[in-house]
């Protein structure tokens, strides 16, 4: 399963650790909402997700000044034990010197940021759904193509790559060759990236690997990218019929994501680059309500009936 170090979360963010005592790496946090413990410190616990990381805002911090010191060691006490992965204040609040010590006794990290709680909140569950998310690698090729995430696959040698450097080479991003990992993030977003070791090479046959960051600038790359349409590239097959007008929309399925997919023959004089930039376009197009397809079949509808009413 999934985890998250809270060394990690401390980087992200830019925490202070309050603990410097304890062992962060070792902390891991699996789920990826957050928690606020205010009914918690109120001393209700029928319903707590423990696994989750726990967040002290302004509402939670005025209301533990307001308990006495036997009351609020008590509630310290009770929401330490529960073995959580860690305890952020926002908004630059200070924890009492009491809760330091008592988590430094049960092991539990104390951060501390100068964020507001709603903007930290927001950012860390937003990260955590992404580092959490179910994940699956496939072979392929994924370009930032006019703000659309265009996944490029098909078999070893059939041109991806070379595409990709075209690409580039036009102005768009690479943001993964040859392995892509892809994560699902909601019911209708999966997110793309590359493996750490492969991140910002591309393999061409017959010159080996290349640097894009380093050859061609910070701009010609990109970290994630949503997956928006799949393009299949496969040799041309004489005996295979291929949509021409694009009718009906074929799908691939990721992690239980309906994708757009587009098989693209290829054969030599066919520019791939070209076809998967008409292809990002076409399908920006359609989100904004427009569609080439029923606008031609409008067309010659159109210009059917006016040659009737001509030879009526």
């Amino acid at each position: 399963m999934a985890a998250i170090r809270v060394s990690e979360i401390i980087e992200k963010f830019s925490l202070e650790n309050l603990t410097p005592e304890i062992n962060v790496a070792a902390k891991k946090v699996k789920e990826p909402d957050i928690n606020r413990p205010a009914l918690q410190l109120t001393g209700f616990y029928e319903y707590f997700d423990s696994h989750r990381v726990q967040i002290i805002g302004q509402v939670e911090d005025t209301y533990l000044k307001t308990l006495d010191t036997d009351t609020k060691a008590e509630r310290y006490n009770q929401l330490l034990s529960c073995n959580i992965p860690c305890l952020v204040f926002c908004r630059g609040l200070y924890p009492d010197p009491e809760l330091l010590e008592m988590a430094i006794g049960y092991d539990v990290p104390v951060l501390r940021t100068d964020k507001s709680t709603s903007a930290f909140m927001a950012e860390i569950i937003r990260w955590q759904k992404v580092k959490l998310a179910p994940c699956i690698s496939i072979h392929g090729v994924l370009v930032d193509v006019y703000g659309e995430g265009v996944l490029i696959t098909g078999e070893s040698g059939i041109g991806k790559s070379e595409a990709a450097l075209e690409l580039i080479k036009r102005g768009h991003r690479l943001v993964a060759d040859d392995a892509v990992e892809i994560r699902k993030v909601s019911d209708d977003t999966l997110i793309g990236s590359a493996p750490a070791v492969t991140k910002h090479f591309i393999e061409v046959r017959g010159i080996g690997v290349i640097n894009v960051k380093n050859l061609f600038g910070v701009e010609s790359i990109k970290e994630t990218q949503s997956i928006d349409v799949v393009i299949r590239v496969e040799e041309w097959n004489k005996e295979r019929e291929y949509d021409r007008l694009g009718t009906n929309d074929e799908y691939i399925e990721y992690l239980g994501n309906k994708v757009v997919c587009h098989s693209i023959p290829i054969r030599p004089g066919r520019n791939l680059a070209v076809i998967v930039e008409s292809a990002a376009v076409n399908f920006r197009q359609k989100k904004m309500g427009y569609n080439a397809t029923e606008e031609l079949y409008k067309r010659v509808q159109e210009n059917m009936a006016r040659n009737r009413e001509d030879e009526d």
